[in-house]
């Protein structure tokens, strides 16, 4: 049985895109699934810091044509999407940490996830106030300032840390990047190229 790894960070657009459109995927495949929040800024200051040079020139023609096919991306996904809002790029330290808080338990973690995702790209929520995090996680049914108080311990911190080194050691330049045993697939217009992996049975993956 494969195995697929998703690592996200709640921030990016184009991971609420994937993290959402993967779903149906998953369920239609035997594949195990482990969810792997990390931070996508640790990421960047690694591996890839041409992201900060382009933030710097939002009306540079590549920007401005991602924006529109992000949206375009979107309204075929059937996704609302209010974006890019005052609170972009979000700070998402806390809520990865939450994520992390949850890791051991993978439906509470998905749950969540997609609650966030939904809060900050649909509704435009700051995912970085306490009081969101809080609300999102009573949504899903848990109880939100306690896992607040688990995610500023230090496990879940080193955890959270962890992750990302982890990631970026095995290649990861941004977020979602997906692993399909011990192949990397980036990006949800990939995602083509993980259903055709997911469904071939031969070795090859």
């Amino acid at each position: 049985m494969k195995t697929l790894e998703v690592f996200y960070d709640l921030s990016s657009p184009w991971t609420y895109l994937a993290f959402n459109n993967i779903q149906p995927m998953i369920a239609a495949t035997e594949v195990v699934v482990q969810w792997r929040p990390f931070l996508v800024g640790g990421v960047f200051n690694a591996v890839n810091q041409s992201v900060y040079a382009a933030r710097a020139e939002p009306m540079a023609p590549k920007i401005v044509h991602n924006y529109r096919w992000l949206h375009e991306w979107a309204r075929l996904a059937e996704l609302p999407l209010l974006f890019p809002t005052e609170h972009h790029p979000v700070k998402s330290v806390q809520a990865m940490r939450c994520c992390c808080a949850l890791e051991q338990d993978p439906e509470a973690l998905l749950r969540f996830s997609l609650a966030a995702f939904r809060s900050y790209f649909a509704h435009g929520d700051n995912i970085d106030e306490p009081a969101v995090l809080i609300e999102i996680a009573s949504q899903c049914g848990l109880a939100g300032e306690t896992l607040l108080e688990r995610a500023s311990t230090q496990p879940v911190k080193d955890q959270l840390r962890a992750n990302t080194e982890e990631a970026i050691s095995r290649g990861a330049y941004g977020s979602p990047t997906i692993f399909i045993n011990d192949k990397l697939y980036f990006g949800n217009d990939q995602l083509p190229l993980v259903r055709q992996a997911l469904l071939d049975e031969s070795e090859a993956y």
